[in-house]
């Protein structure tokens, strides 16, 4: 039996993770994201799949990131039909995040036939809410450490990989007539000191490995980012005006959530008003309750006055109109709000009504990529063009470092580390080229492994004869 490994995404670029395992004739796509980003990236989205989608046996998501999951309604809508095997949360989650991006396609399909930008004569959109729909009866929800069969040879385990709720590490037995091989998935793992999420498990065995290479060149700043939080809330709060928080509503708008309450328990941001204006990052929020297992703070959920989503100055809301109520705010509140780049979202309006004032301020709390709204403004551009206007950048402007879900270099090797032998063959994933270089350089250095860094839809024999 041979088995054989296709890079379908997630090659030299952070975005679009695709895996196709081939196992005997029996197929599994471990990851099935959606291209983002580079124009170059998001044109795959569009091309015919690589692999024909009815031929797929099963899909493994590591998580729900939307560069990890958002291409499974247009899988669906093209034939695949086996199951899609994910953790608990990992299924909610997935449910919420496709519906936005389903949302999201049709929005960005009548944007381009209004504006007239499309060379198609109807632009039609990648795919539909009504499409993200149908992928969710084929979700298989697993628990961590549970292992299970999808054919007589193969069987999978999911192991706790930090970065967002219910991620997981990717363990594939494969019996062959003569010998077991492991193949191990890292999917993207998350810090070790994470004040929510429980650290990565180690695993001692893999014959292959896929690691992840996000901040591969890349050793974050060991610094407590909730001190620089309170310090530009408070500054804010005595120049009399609003802070506004642009943060993603998966993962980053519930540790801003968690350092808001500690500083407010602690007396280091006044006790004002604080607004969560983002219904995914509402519906993601409730998740943590129904999954407190998932996470440190279960606990802190059981005790009226310790539970950090939950108290008398913090109010959540859904609807446009009580997030358009925010622009009369003149001071003396918190507004958290997506998206995390400033790229669109509800966000959007409180940059246009906010940035002209002095008083007020933006406190990014994310990486901030090239080309976006956010990355210009911390670069200091004096006006930002909204709605067809230039509005002039007159606020306060804050950048918190050390807020990222992703290892670092160091921690990457620290993961690896715990490996009690060397894998057969270890390739370096999810990752730009530099990143990627600069983990199979210090893999090299401190553990004297060689790795490989795939190419876009290359293909590799794992096992020949198993």
């Amino acid at each position: 039996m041979q088995v054989k490994l296709k890079f379908l995404g997630g090659a030299k670029t952070v975005t679009g993770s695709r895996y196709l395992v081939e196992i005997g004739h029996f197929r599994i796509l471990v990851d099935c994201g959606l291209f983002q980003g580079l124009k170059d990236y998001r044109i795959r989205n569009w091309e015919a799949f690589p692999v024909n989608p009815r031929e797929i046996d099963a899909v493994i998501l590591t998580h729900a990131h939307i560069d990890h999951s958002g291409y499974l309604p247009k899988l669906v809508k093209e034939g695949f039909n086996g199951q899609i095997h994910c953790t608990y949360p990992t299924a909610e989650l997935v449910k919420i995040l496709l519906l936005d991006s389903g949302k999201l396609q049709e929005e960005e399909a009548q944007y381009a036939a209004k504006k007239g930008y499309s060379k198609h004569e109807k632009p039609l959109p990648l795919y539909t809410k009504e499409d993200a729909e149908k992928v969710f009866h084929l979700l298989q929800p697993v628990e961590m450490t549970e292992e299970v069969s999808i054919s007589d040879n193969i069987k999978f385990t999911f192991y706790n990989a930090g970065h967002i709720l219910g991620a997981a590490i990717v363990k594939l037995k494969i019996k062959g007539e003569n010998q077991e091989k492991k193949i191990v998935f890292s999917g993207d793992l998350g810090r070790y000191h994470d004040p929510i999420l429980n650290p990565p498990a180690r695993l001692p065995f893999a014959d292959i490995l896929l690691l992840e290479s996000t901040y591969g060149n890349r050793k974050q700043a060991h610094v407590k980012p909730e001190e620089e939080l309170g310090r530009a809330i408070r500054e804010t709060y005595r120049a009399g005006g609003v802070s506004v928080i642009p943060a993603f509503a998966v993962g980053r708008t519930q540790i801003i959530l968690y350092y808001l309450f500690l500083l407010r328990q602690k007396g280091k941001i006044p006790d004002i008003p604080i607004y969560v204006d983002s219904p995914m990052a509402i519906d993601v929020t409730k998740l943590y309750k129904q999954f407190s297992n998932y996470h440190k703070l279960g606990s802190m959920f059981e005790d009226d006055g310790s539970n950090p989503f939950m108290y008398k100055k913090l109010h959540y809301y859904q609807s446009q109109e009580a997030s358009m109520s925010l622009n009369a705010i003149r001071g003396d509140a918190i507004i958290l709000s997506a998206s995390g780049m400033a790229t669109g979202g509800r966000v959007l309006h409180h940059l246009y009504n906010r940035l002209p004032n002095e008083q007020d301020s933006f406190i990014f709390v994310g990486y901030q990529a090239e080309g976006t709204r956010g990355r210009r403004i911390l670069e200091g551009e004096k006006t930002s063009r909204m709605y067809g206007i230039e509005v002039p950048i007159k606020s306060k402007i804050y950048y918190i470092e050390g807020l990222s879900a992703h290892a670092d270099q160091d921690e990457l090797i620290e993961w690896t580390e715990g490996f009690v032998s060397k894998p057969k063959m270890t390739f370096l994933i999810h990752g730009e080229k530099e990143a990627a270089e600069g983990l199979s350089n210090r893999l090299k250095e401190d553990l004297d492994w060689s790795s490989i860094i795939p190419e876009y839809l290359e293909s590799f024999v794992l096992f020949d004869g198993l």
